[in-house]
């Protein structure tokens, strides 16, 4: 837990033969994760005619095209599923991946265009959170047990049979999205990861640190020690992501590793970096990925 990580959120928004190319790179550059993103299609009008492939079968594609790096969604939103048709999933893509999988999960975002698209119920904000608790203890329930059987008030499972069992034990590593206190009180119980994206600027990141500050409070509270729940962070400011522009830490390779120093500074040890919007960005993100992550790593790991 003490190590380091670093990892790139790829999405899934180009044609698959240019996406394989881009994984596969970035798995032979040596970063230790690899994630997509969980919407219906890209969440923003003006790329709606953008290609966009599901999230879930697009990582089993990952997983035979690439051999060791690990890989998941951040993350996977729990309208869209069943928990159980989830845990399924995740079952399947475990042993698909050889024990590589990490499950990325969040409760979603109140208004995703996706909701519309598809005539799925769009739950009110509290809502959701609510159905979280349930739906995150029934997924660690199918993953770790043989047989479940549940009764909530949002889901109810009888006999619920998971054969084979995972590949890792108790079961793959989840980490969870969130933002507010009840959201961290359910990371702080369940979660082998907490998650949050966002930019590199004070403000941002003293929210951040504020925000680790509860887990660990929230950790404490329920007899768990707060240095086994991993501090992750997309470093993305929503700028770039909205207009699929360039990022801030792409300027150059001395703006990245300040960047990192600022985050490990208020806590955070995974570091997940948006694999550059424009071509022009990608030789510092090579050079970031060969030279500047091998001594970040050796700095900053214990």
């Amino acid at each position: 837990m003490n190590n380091v990580r670093f990892g790139v959120i790829a999405v899934q928004n180009a044609p698959w033969e240019t996406l394989v190319k881009r994984w596969r790179y970035i798995e032979q550059t040596g970063f230790d994760t690899l994630w997509v993103a969980d919407h219906f299609t890209v969440p923003f009008k003006s790329y709606y005619d953008m290609p966009w492939f599901e999230a879930w079968t697009t990582l089993s594609g990952i997983a035979t095209i690439t051999s060791n790096i690990r890989i998941g969604t951040l993350v996977t939103a729990i309208p869209w599923r069943n928990p159980a048709w989830l845990a399924r999933q995740a079952l399947t893509l475990d042993n698909i991946s050889h024990g590589r999988l990490e499950i990325g999960i969040g409760s979603g975002n109140h208004g995703d265009v996706g909701h519309k698209m598809t005539g799925i119920v769009d739950w009110k904000p509290n809502e959701r959170v609510k159905r979280f608790r349930e739906y995150i203890e029934i997924l660690d329930l199918l993953l770790r047990e043989p047989v479940t059987t549940y009764d909530g008030k949002y889901y109810r499972l009888k006999e619920a049979h998971m054969q084979p069992r995972p590949v890792q034990r108790p079961r793959p590593p989840i980490t969870i999205g969130a933002y507010r206190s009840l959201m961290l009180r359910h990371t702080a119980r369940y979660a082998d990861v907490w998650n949050r994206i966002g930019g590199v600027s004070e403000g941002e990141l003293e929210e951040v640190r504020h925000q680790n500050k509860l887990l660990d409070r929230y950790c404490t509270e329920m007899g768990r020690d707060p240095e086994t729940l991993r501090r992750s962070y997309v470093m993305c400011e929503h700028s770039a992501m909205r207009n699929l522009g360039p990022m801030l830490i792409y300027e150059s390779t001395d703006a990245f590793a300040e960047a990192v120093e600022r985050c490990f500074d208020v806590g955070i040890t995974e570091f997940i970096l948006g694999y550059p919007n424009v071509d022009e960005q990608i030789p510092v993100f090579e050079q970031i990925a060969k030279d500047v992550i091998p001594e970040l790593r050796e700095k900053y790991s214990k």
